[in-house]
């Protein structure tokens, strides 16, 4: 089927299913008090492009719409904003009285929210902490690091495996269109800024498994972002040592259009000049985004999501000297370097969504999306080692020098890497309630082009002692010094492929989500299935097959009739994940268009706690998990790039333990504790069972925060990880069954201070040129506190004389000192 029948075919399904019914509302009233218990005039009161104001008695009402989530945003010239989530049911009035102070916003205890996201499993997370939360890669996955099922050893990325998975396995989602990475970066410090703009977000829901059909084909987990509408004008700027960003927002008189759009800049250099390696290095990244939204009416609405990204990284290294060994017997890698590497990532992204509710029953929502990236990866880097003994010698000319070189050599790595790759989606979605309510049908059908123009020349030529090594696939004698090699001089390394590869898929999925009584308690089930069909074509490929999965999936949720708050879930289903380009891709570059689809089997049990302690509301969540994968597609990590071997030739398995308790620790702020336990190994060619990649037992993870009684405009943010170390990897050409060493244990912690002077705005006087705005705050920042040596991958390196080869860490980020400004109008 051509593409252009099939799009008319989903715009046709789109719109001939309108069905009538009577639109259904519900009524919000309330009063407004300060601390002091006296009504607040002139607070606005906010849904979308509905608003409302108190009167001189605090008096508030407002009409929202019924059986669907609402956010009510109150908000106050010198008070701190309130944020509520609802859901009503048709013609119900529902009384919800405020109280507003300067002090700090109301934050999750205070946030009311429909049994939906709780009995579904999912945690949410709120923009403010994403804002505030101090890391080195700021956005939205800072803040993920810290939940007890995300793992991630790498500050300078944004990448996150979850739960024993690894980073191209989690879905992405803005405003329900999917969003995806750059797929050459393969250093985390090369990545600059995630997609997502935090200045622009209002609502991040995750679901680290068990997650239902609605959500596409990955096995790992869902991390939904829902950018904000304006309701009125505003500006947000902030300037760092690491970048800056300026969002501004606004929306028409008539209430129909509003717009917000951002702007932001990086430069790592501060970051990446503190690592061992010292660099002529200036990495650049620039991105713009705009979110347009149009309501002509109460049925139709209509939004634009885009983006235009261009990262560029300049990367011209000079020494390194990396310690290791024991005390007594203390080991040195010196190198030496000559060339550079100038690497180049753009990409251009746009999406178009249009809704349609002919009634407050039927929803019906079109999403078109275009996708195109062009990136380039140049080098040539020239690198001669020593490895020998460390002069211990207190007061020696030569203290901390190697003194005695028991490895010497030499290593040449070149690469001319192209991609250029444009994805086309379009896609129908319904959502339809039956019977008051009570009945929730979803469903969704899309069609997706993938077209890729890859080159692939990289190659690596490495010496030892003078000696040109080949790789072990080359069976020629070489035994020098002792007789001369005449056999042909091959790189260690050569990979070559050139591929034109396009990708056609169609998928789709039905659920269904009833709420009914179980005795005198309330349950929930919700049971859907997916379907995706792809194939792939391109030059050189004429045995491609079409294949198809299925993806049935359930859950179930029980709220018993007690005194405690507590939700009990189980969720199982098939995750199924198809190729991408990627996973076709093998370790010579070779595309395998017969790549099945990796499968994974969830079990997730939960229990789900809402209770007081000390008059302040907290929230423990413990989940229990085990996962089993079947058509493993195994790979290497290199830092945070992937490379697959592309023939489903293993088993896995993967199960733990995760635990978060979140709450009021300090009054007026939220904090949260995570600890986790996971394990996975996978079973290649029926050989046993090791540790994948990602096998990283233990987490703990604190998101504190606090402020100064006595210095209310003083605030504190810390943001502490522990995990226990990943497996090391492995050399080149090596059996991964040798090499089961693990990486020291990750240590980190960030803490950032905060001086609001916009604090207590309410007791200035009218005119005062602090009044101007709604936050302006000097903050300071230090990265890796203690200054821990953390460990990402392996460098490994000959010794002439044992022939053994030693795996040198490649240590992160030192201690990283920085100082930012944010102002808001």
């Amino acid at each position: 089927m051509k593409t252009n029948q099939i799009l008319f075919t989903l715009l046709f399904l789109a719109f001939s299913c309108v069905v009538s019914a009577q639109n259904q509302t519900a009524k919000v009233a309330g009063v407004v008090l300060d601390e002091n218990n006296q009504p607040v005039e002139n607070v606005n009161v906010s849904y979308q492009t509905k608003t409302s104001s108190t009167d001189k008695n605090g008096f508030y009402q407002i009409v929202v719409p019924a059986n669907q989530k609402v956010v009510l945003v109150f908000t106050h010239t010198s008070l701190k904003s309130i944020t509520v989530t609802l859901q009503l049911k048709p013609n119900e009035e529902f009384e919800y009285h405020v109280m507003m102070n300067d002090k700090a916003e109301q934050l999750s205890d205070v946030i009311i929210t429909s049994n939906r996201r709780r009995v579904q499993g999912i945690t949410s997370i709120e923009p403010e902490t994403i804002k505030t939360n101090p890391s080195a890669m700021p956005g939205v996955e800072s803040v993920l690091k810290a939940l007890p099922s995300v793992n991630a050893n790498n500050e300078l990325s944004s990448g996150y495996n979850v739960r024993g998975g690894n980073y191209d396995e989690n879905l992405v989602y803005v405003n329900e269109i999917e969003v995806y990475r750059p797929f050459l970066i393969r250093s985390g410090q090369q990545e600059g800024l995630s997609f997502t703009n935090t200045d622009m977000v209002q609502k991040i829901d995750f679901s680290a498994g068990g997650f239902q059909a609605k959500y596409g084909d990955k096995m790992s987990s869902v991390l939904d972002i829902t950018y904000r509408k304006p309701t009125k004008f505003g500006l947000t700027a902030e300037a760092s040592f690491l970048g800056g960003s300026l969002t501004g927002e606004g929306i028409s008189k008539n209430k129909k259009w509003s717009a917000i759009t951002g702007i932001r800049y990086r430069d790592n250099s501060l970051l990446v000049n503190s690592q061992e390696t010292q660099t002529n290095f200036r990495p650049t990244f620039v991105d713009v985004q705009t979110n347009v939204n149009f309501s002509p009416n109460d049925k139709w609405h209509f939004s634009f999501l885009g983006n235009a990204s261009q990262n560029k990284y300049n990367y011209q290294p000079l020494t390194r000297q990396t310690n290791f060994g024991t005390i007594d017997e203390p080991i040195a890698l010196q190198i030496f370097y000559e060339g550079q590497e100038n690497d180049k990532y753009q990409t251009l992204f746009g999406a178009f969504k249009s809704s349609f509710s002919p009634n407050d029953n039927n929803n019906y929502r079109l999403i078109t999306s275009v996708y195109h990236t062009q990136e380039q990866e140049y080098f040539d880097i020239f690198a001669a080692y020593f490895l020998g003994e460390v002069d211990t010698n207190i007061g020696s000319e030569t203290l901390g020098e190697v003194t005695f070189s028991q490895g010497i050599g030499t290593q040449l790595n070149h690469a001319r890497n192209d991609l250029d790759a444009l994805i086309v989606n379009a896609e129908v979605k319904g959502t339809h309630f039956i019977n008051l309510k009570k009945h929730q049908i979803d469903w969704g059908i899309k069609y997706t082009r993938e077209n890729f123009r890859d080159r692939i020349v990289e190659w690596e030529v490495i010496d030892s002692a003078g000696f040109s090594i080949n790789p072990p696939i080359i069976d020629i004698p070489n035994d020098q010094p002792y007789n001369p090699y005449v056999g042909p001089l091959v790189p260690y390394q050569n990979v070559r492929a050139t591929n034109f590869i396009d990708i056609d898929r169609i998928s789709g999925f039905a659920q269904w989500r009833t709420e009914t009584k179980l005795g005198n308690s309330d349950f929930w089930i919700t049971a859907g299935a997916r379907f995706h069909n792809w194939t792939v074509s391109g030059d050189g490929i004429s045995n491609a097959k079409s294949q198809i999965v299925v993806s049935p999936r359930a859950q179930f949720t029980l709220k018993p009739n007690w005194d405690r708050d507590m939700v009990f879930r189980f969720a199982t289903g098939l995750y199924h994940q198809p190729p991408f380009y990627r996973e076709l891709r093998d370790l010579n570059g070779v595309v395998n268009p017969n790549v099945k689809a990796q499968q994974s089997l969830h079990f997730v049990l939960s229990n789900d706690y809402n209770f007081k302690m000390s008059k302040r509301q907290f929230k423990l969540v413990t989940e229990a998990y085990y996962k089993s994968m079947t058509d493993v597609n195994t790979y290497t990590l290199e830092n945070v790039r992937i490379r697959y071997r592309a023939n489903n030739n293993a088993e896995a398995y993967a199960y733990g333990l995760d635990m978060r308790l979140n709450g009021e620790f300090v009054p007026g702020t939220e904090s949260w504790l995570s600890l986790g336990y996971m394990k996975t190994e996978e079973n290649q060619d029926g050989r046993g069972f090791i540790a994948r990649p990602t096998d990283q037992r233990l987490k703990v993870g604190i998101l504190f925060q606090d402020y100064m009684p006595n210095l209310p405009n003083m605030k504190l943010y810390l943001n502490l990880v522990y995990n226990t170390g990943l497996p090391g990897g492995s050399p080149s050409y090596a059996d991964a069954y040798v090499y089961q060493s693990r990486l020291r244990d990750y240590r980190r912690a960030d803490v950032g201070f905060s001086y609001v002077l916009t604090e207590r705005n309410n007791e200035r006087p009218n005119g005062h040129w602090l009044k101007r705005f709604q936050d302006l705050s000097l903050g300071f920042e230090i990265f890796n506190l203690f200054n821990n040596q953390n460990a990402i991958t392996n460098t490994w390196v000959r010794d002439v004389y044992t022939k053994n080869q030693y795996g040198i860490p490649n240590y992160m980020t030192t201690r990283v000192f920085n100082v930012k400004l944010t102002a808001k109008l």
